[in-house]
């Protein structure tokens, strides 16, 4: 161990090295009539120098097999072989997860990953975003937000490559979604650019020049094994590829890059019955499902816009107009 490597801190929480250490970032309450709530969160300080990896699990409250993945890496991890300090943030969105809540949070109706990089003073969702932006992503260099289909959502897994136009963070960002190991990946530049209104976790560490992916490992509210393991051997997987412990990746198969992507939104509010599944491929204008009123009688039917590949499709019957229902992707060749 190197006896000169200072401790590290987050938060309330101070890690010696070779250490680990697990606690709570606070998320106070501005104002009387709010309410406080706080981040569930370890640290791992290695006993070498290296890199420090930021895992945030549990953006979304029914997205399970990253939170319980993070558990196990914290289980299992051995800070006296680390090289680098390692945040795992168990659970980002508590109250979502303890009302088992799709998408919003329970107290403002709002998405934590549209409201990045949050405010001290602002809505639940908002205080949450902020904490994560100044206490987690402001001290890592790289960052990884890891998703799975939330309870409605059936999901082939994949993960995000953000491209920025910043060459240094793209190339290192997309070297993150290989070694990752999810053999899909999304290729999307639609991210906006203004750190201020970053509105996305993973985003939000781009747009200050940290390199960062977004994962999808699970689908359904499903806490089946094999989500949870591949969520887990994916956190594992960056920990080799930064060489943060030893070893490498096992990466599933040769990558399949997917551009362009689309996210198809209802636009009627009533309920939705899909009639092709996750991974399926479909053709330009392909029926997705069928969108009808509380009585069964057909509104209007979804189709593909192009040809591609579904990623998700929303397969529990209620929608609310401008939610989504399905994603399609089209494969790239090289």
């Amino acid at each position: 161990m190197d006896d000169t490597r200072p401790s590290f801190t987050l938060g309330p929480l101070e890690a010696m090295p070779g250490t680990k250490v697990s606690g709570f970032l606070e998320v106070p309450a501005p104002r009387a009539e709010d309410e406080a709530t706080r981040i569930p969160v370890t640290l791992v300080h290695g006993a070498r120098p290296g890199p420090v990896l930021a895992l945030i699990a549990g953006t979304h409250g029914a997205e399970y097999p990253p939170i319980l993945a993070l558990q196990r890496v914290r289980r299992t991890i051995d800070a006296q072989a680390l090289a680098g300090t390692l945040i795992l943030v168990h659970i980002a969105n508590l109250p979502s997860f303890q009302l088992r809540t799709v998408y919003y949070g329970p107290t403002d109706g709002r998405n934590l990953n549209r409201v990045y990089p949050g405010r001290p003073d602002g809505t639940m969702s908002e205080r949450i975003a902020h904490v994560i932006t100044t206490q987690v992503i402001a001290d890592a260099d790289y960052v990884a937000d890891l998703h799975c289909g939330d309870a409605n959502e059936a999901l082939r897994p994949y993960s995000y490559w953000f491209v920025s136009g910043d060459a240094r963070v793209d190339e290192a960002s997309k070297a993150m979604a290989v070694a990752f190991g999810v053999d899909w990946i999304v290729i999307d530049d639609s991210r906006p650019t203004d750190p201020e209104a970053s509105m996305y976790t993973a985003n939000t560490a781009i747009t200050r020049g940290k390199p960062a992916i977004t994962t999808e490992t699970g689908e359904l509210g499903s806490s089946d094994e094999r989500w949870v393991a591949q969520a887990e051997r994916g956190a594992w997987n960056l920990l080799h590829h930064f060489g943060m412990i030893d070893g490498h990746p096992v990466l599933s198969g040769e990558v399949v890059w997917l551009q362009p992507s689309e996210v198809l939104r209802s636009p009627v509010t009533g309920m939705f019955r899909s009639v092709v599944r996750a991974g399926e491929p479909v053709s330009k204008n392909a029926v997705l499902g069928v969108l009808t009123d509380w009585f069964g009688e057909v509104l209007r039917e979804v189709r593909a816009p192009f040809e591609g590949v579904v990623t998700y499709i929303v397969e529990t019957p209620p929608v609310t107009a401008g939610e989504p229902l399905a994603m399609i992707g089209t494969p790239r060749s090289g």
